[in-house]
Formats: C-alpha cells, sequence, structure tokens
C-alpha cells in the first residue's frame, strides 16, 4: 500500500511537471497557438491569463518580447500596474498585440470572464487607432521616433494586424469574441484600407511590378531603410506573407489578382536553387556558424534583402555596407539573423488552385496567350472585340503581346491599362483596320477636363507598340475629341491613320517619350498636343481647317517637346490660314526639321495664345525646311531659325533617349 502511495505520489508530481515544461518552459508564442483548447480552461491559464491583463496597457496594445507565463512577484505586478497609463513601448513588431489578443479569445471561449473580452475588444481598438490614414500601420503606436514610424511589413507586423482585422471584418468564427456591428463596418473599412496601402507599395522595378520592402515610408510609400543591417530592398521572407494575405481574399479586384500574379513572377524570377544553408552547433544545440554551401538543385530559398533594381541579394552588419555574400559578415549578424527564406515555396505551391479560382491562366494555357492574340468581328480569332483582348492580357508580362486586329470597323471605346505593358496592336491593313468612337467634350458633360476622357484609344502601359491600324474620332465639330491618347513611355506608332477634328492627338506622361513614324495624321485646332517628347519621321500632317497645328505643354527643363522631321504639311483647299503652333503651357518646344510646308502655313508661324510670357519662355524653331509655307524670314521675331550644329543634336538618339537603349528600334 505504501508503496502504492509512492507511486501515485511520483505519478502527481511528473504531470505537475509535464503541464509546467508544457506552458513554462516554451516559448510565449507556441503556448498561445499550440496549447490544447482545454488548457485554456486551467488554473494555470487563469494565473498566465492576469499577466496578460497586467501587461495590457490602457491604449489596448501589449509590449513584445515577453515571456507571459512567467511567474511575477510582486514588485512586478506593481511596477506593471503602474505603466499601464503610459502606453510605453506598446507595439505589433514580433507578433505583439495580436498574439495576446489571440490567448485573450482563446480565454474567452472556454472561461466567460468578461475582463478577456473587453481585453480583446482594447486590443482591436488599438490596432484600429494605430492605422494611418493610407492605410499602413506603424511598428510602434503611439509614434516612436526613428524608423518606427515606416509602414512595417517587417517580421509580418502589418499582415498579422489585417488578419485579425480581416477575421473580424468576415465575421469569422476564429475568434470567441464577437464585437458590435459597428466595430465589424469599422474593421472592413481598415481592411480595405490596409489592401489599398499594400497595392500601392508593391515596387515597380523597370516599370514592372514585383514584390513589397520591410518598410515603406510613411509619407512617400517608398523602400525605406531601418536598423543599420536593414537597408531598403525587396524582402523575399516579408513579401511571402503579403501575398498570402491577399491570396485570402474572396473575390479579389483585378488589382489585386495583377499583384498576386507579379508578385508570383518575381518569386520564379529570383529562387535560388543552387545554395543550401548549413548550420553549425554547439554541444548545447546553439547555431555557433552558418554557412552557404554550393548545391545542385537545392530546394528552393529566397534572399530577405535583394537589390531593388538588379534584384541581387546583400548583406549587411552593424556598419550598413552592403556586402555580397554571407560570409562577408561578422558571427553575430551572420548567425544572429535570418538571411534566407523558404517561405514564397507555399505561395508558389497555392498559385495553381487560387489562379484557376480567379479566373487568371497559369502554365501552358498563360503561355499560349501571351505571345499572341487575335480579334477578328467575323469570330474567327480569340476575340470579337479589342478591349477583350486586352482584358486576357497578361499584367506587366517579360515579352511582348501582340494583338493581331483583323480588318473591320471595330466601334468601341479602347483602355490599354497602366499594367498592360508591352503592348503591340497590330493591323491587319491600315486602311482596312479601322478603331473608331464619336465622344466629345459636350458629350462627356464632365466638366473643364472633359477632353481628356473623349479618347477612341488610350494607352497607359509603357512599351506600347501599333501600326497597320486608323483610330478614329468620328464626331465632327463639336469640340475637343481625341483619337489617340497615349500618355504611356516608350510608345511606338507606325505606318497609322489618326483621323479627328480639334485634340485629334493627346501626347503625355512623366518623362514620356514617343516615336511617330510613317503616320498620316488629320485634324483642325491644336491637332496634336501634350506635354510628351515625341518624334514625328515621314509623316503627313493635314490640317482640316485653318487653325493651329500643335499645342505643345513642355514641362519646363524637358530637352525636347515635339520634334517634326522629314515631315510633310499638307491641308485641305478652304485651310488658308494655318499656324504651326501655339503654346498650351509657356515652357512648349516644337521644332520642324526638313518638313515641307505647303501655302496653308501663315507667314509669322507660331502665335503665342494671348501668352506674352510665352514669347520668352517657349521654343519654337526650324531648320532647313522647303515649300510656300516655309518664311523664315517672316516668321515671329521670338521663334528661331536653327544652325547646322544645332541642328545635329536633333538625332533620334538624342530625342528618345531613355534608360531602354534604342527602344524605337526595337
Amino acid at each position: 500500500m505504501i508503496q502504492f502511495k509512492k507511486q501515485i505520489m511520483l505519478f502527481l508530481c511528473l504531470c505537475s511537471f509535464a503541464v509546467n515544461a508544457q506552458n513554462t518552459y516554451k516559448r510565449w508564442s507556441e503556448i498561445i497557438r499550440k496549447s490544447d483548447a482545454a488548457w485554456f480552461a486551467t488554473a494555470d491559464a487563469k494565473r498566465v491569463s492576469e499577466n496578460v491583463l497586467l501587461y495590457q496597457r490602457d491604449i489596448g496594445g501589449w509590449p513584445k518580447n515577453i515571456q507571459m507565463q512567467d511567474e511575477l512577484n510582486e514588485k512586478q505586478k506593481k511596477d506593471l500596474i503602474a505603466l499601464k497609463k503610459t502606453a510605453v513601448e506598446t507595439t505589433t513588431d514580433n507578433g505583439a498585440t495580436c498574439q495576446e489578443m489571440l490567448f485573450m479569445s482563446r480565454m474567452y471561449a472556454q472561461v466567460k470572464d468578461e475582463r478577456y473580452r473587453e481585453s480583446f475588444l482594447k486590443g482591436l481598438n488599438y490596432l484600429l487607432e494605430a492605422q494611418y490614414p493610407n492605410g499602413g500601420w506603424p511598428q510602434f503606436y503611439p509614434l516612436k521616433k526613428g524608423y518606427y514610424t515606416h509602414i512595417t511589413y517587417n517580421d509580418d507586423s502589418m499582415v498579422n494586424i489585417m488578419n485579425v482585422i480581416k477575421a473580424v471584418a468576415d465575421e469569422s468564427d476564429y475568434y470567441s469574441i464577437k464585437p458590435s456591428k459597428e466595430i465589424v463596418d469599422k474593421c472592413r473599412k481598415s481592411f480595405d484600407k490596409g489592401i489599398d496601402c499594400i497595392l500601392k507599395t508593391q515596387y515597380k522595378q523597370n516599370g514592372v511590378l514585383t514584390a513589397w520592402c520591410a518598410q515603406h515610408d510613411e509619407v512617400t510609400l517608398a523602400p525605406a531603410n531601418a536598423r543599420a543591417f536593414e537597408l531598403a530592398s525587396l524582402s523575399g521572407y516579408e513579401s511571402a506573407k503579403i501575398v498570402l494575405l491577399l491570396m485570402s481574399i474572396d473575390k479579389p479586384s483585378r488589382d489585386v489578382v495583377i499583384a498576386v500574379k507579379s508578385a508570383v513572377e518575381w518569386f520564379q524570377k529570383t529562387k535560388i536553387t543552387n545554395l543550401e544553408e548549413k548550420r553549425v552547433l554547439n554541444d548545447a544545440g546553439k547555431i555557433v556558424d552558418k554557412k552557404m554551401i554550393p548545391a545542385t538543385n537545392a530546394k528552393p530559398i529566397w534572399a530577405r534583402f535583394m537589390d531593388l533594381e538588379t534584384n541581387e541579394p546583400f548583406f549587411c552588419d552593424r556598419d550598413g555596407i552592403r556586402k555580397k555574400s554571407l560570409d562577408q559578415i561578422g558571427s553575430e549578424r551572420r548567425n544572429g539573423y535570418s538571411w534566407y527564406s523558404d517561405a514564397p515555396e507555399e505561395v508558389l505551391k497555392r498559385f495553381p488552385d487560387w489562379a484557376v479560382k480567379n479566373g487568371t491562366k497559369v502554365g501552358a494555357a498563360e503561355k499560349k496567350i501571351v505571345d499572341y492574340i487575335t480579334v477578328a468581328q467575323d469570330g474567327s480569332g480569340d476575340f470579337t472585340k479589342i478591349q477583350d483582348a486586352i482584358y486576357a492580357t497578361p499584367a506587366f508580362p517579360y515579352e511582348k503581346v501582340t494583338i493581331f486586329i483583323k480588318n473591320g470597323i471595330y466601334n468601341e471605346k479602347v483602355r490599354i491599362p497602366e499594367w498592360n505593358t508591352h503592348v503591340f496592336l497590330k493591323g491587319e491593313s491600315k486602311e482596312n483596320t479601322i478603331i473608331t468612337f464619336d465622344d466629345n467634350f459636350s458629350r462627356i458633360a464632365l466638366g473643364r477636363n472633359s477632353t481628356f476622357y473623349t479618347y477612341t484609344l488610350l494607352v497607359e502601359g509603357d512599351d506600347f507598340t501599333a501600326s497597320n491600324l486608323t483610330i478614329k474620332n468620328t464626331s465632327g465639330e463639336h469640340g475637343q475629341a481625341i483619337a489617340l491618347s497615349v500618355v504611356a513611355n516608350r510608345a511606338k506608332i507606325t505606318n497609322c491613320i489618326l483621323l479627328g477634328n480639334q485634340d485629334t492627338l493627346y501626347l503625355s506622361g512623366k518623362d514620356a517619350k514617343q516615336y511617330f513614324k510613317d503616320c498620316y495624321i488629320e485634324g483642325t485646332t491644336d491637332f496634336i498636343f501634350g506635354g510628351a517628347t515625341a518624334l514625328f519621321e515621314n509623316c503627313m500632317i493635314h490640317s482640316i481647317k485653318s487653325s493651329y497645328i500643335t499645342a505643345a505643354s513642355t514641362p519646363e527643363g524637358t530637352p525636347f517637346g515635339f520634334v517634326f522631321k522629314n515631315c510633310k504639311l499638307t491641308a485641305n483647299p478652304e485651310a488658308k490660314d494655318v499656324y504651326l503652333g501655339r503654346p498650351w503651357r509657356i515652357y512648349a518646344k516644337t521644332v520642324f526639321i526638313n518638313c515641307d510646308m505647303g501655302n496653308q502655313i501663315k507667314p509669322e508661324g507660331w502665335e503665342n495664345w494671348s501668352k506674352p510670357e510665352a514669347e520668352k519662355k517657349s521654343f519654337y524653331a526650324e531648320y532647313n525646311c522647303s515649300g510656300e509655307g516655309f518664311q523664315p524670314s517672316k516668321r515671329v521675331k521670338w521663334s528661331y531659325q536653327l544652325s547646322k550644329k544645332e541642328a545635329t543634336q536633333y538625332s533620334i538618339e538624342n530625342i528618345l533617349k531613355d534608360k531602354i537603349a534604342n527602344w524605337y528600334s526595337l
């Protein structure tokens, strides 16, 4: 009997040790997530909950890196009570606040103590209050000086917050505590703002959407530095959790779909399969060294820090100096930080099913549509409408997407969005492949800027090409009515016919370069206008009536505006008084070189549009032109006749110079 009692006592001691081992000696975050639901009804769980309540500040947040299961003495408890009103170190870094809210939810599911419910709701209010108006979250709130104010994706801080808010907004069963409808509505708005911030901070590399940085400036949204060894860079780790969050959205918007697809393409492009991490451990199992060793067909990994322009991995010590390999930094940072991650592998694993669910082609099917799409009104192509073909093109493809348009009159308003780059609209013939619409200023009726909505074809996506097409606005003499609007960079239009009246061709875009070759362009007033740098070569410029050909709005400091080389200026018989141009904005630049000018061109050539200041700040010039309309001695005094030396500066290489060399010849 005595022996039996000893066995019972030993069993109870072992049980007690097991409970303590499970809940005292494990990490706090593991206790929250891995403990069985029944444990949250135990006396030990209630003891821990008292600690968690003590650590929560009145503002609703918690500090980070606290092992909240540890016993507290009376002095520690007293100190925590004193700290409650201070909001000292409240944060969402390293899972703080979000994990304590989960703990309170799991406690409330087992024990209906209203303090747990109130604690959870205070935490939720803290998250909502901490959000910036632009949708992002700082690392600490109230704001703490330094890099902590940046929008923080680092260590999944913002994603953790948004997962909490999403669960509440979706009224899911993940949390046992159900907030009021008012709070649910706040969470829905907060989540939408957060997604908008995520979309706006996705980094564009040479015009192509890629991934995210660990921190983004809270005002400009640009990539930002954090600690000395955490320089602005594309993150292989943090980006993965962001994409998984986007993929969790039911019925995602087109912008979300594009963001996911673009990030997946970047993950595919940047994965590393020729290295493996080798860890050297001491007798206590602690990492004493990390080495990257060459391997063949290794499991994919991604660098945590990649160059913003080249995607090259880099590594930093506490001196903030970039190194090319892990072995070039000291052991403290080398072994005390996660420099590589396999997190994007989960994104790539889930993407095919997600893509099918959300109407996105993957694999061989995507490759098929990337290369070539045919539009034919008789149903013999992939689509009968041009816009439907554009909807089917991938976002930010690496290669050109050709949309071949068979002969026909396509009466539709067409938009090529900025994410549909590298689109090539190729008509079967310029006379018989016609895109036409008849919007005009009065019909749009959206106020003073209605002109810009009147387009027949709007090009926003960079690296656009069009050839063998007629693009037409048929509204007639009803005010401003754009046929072709190009607000993209590196746009090339060849062998096309552009027809309209007032404002036929609008050219704009920040630092945009555009090239027109062998085209016929027709209109009345200001029928070539805008602020882009545009070169017209071997084009026919036809005036329907007496008015103005160009109305440039070249930005101050831009070296070139509109340049016409080897063009022929013609007109209808009734058009007898045509100006070469007038300044829409006072820094307008327009130059005609080696052009044949008909007698419709007025001797004075240029007009100041009642802007005397433009006579000093605009630049209107000609060189070596011919025809009855070329009367250099009679031009307005504030225009120029270029010298031969000056004219040599107007080469295609100089005018259309861009970071992508010779793009106009590709």
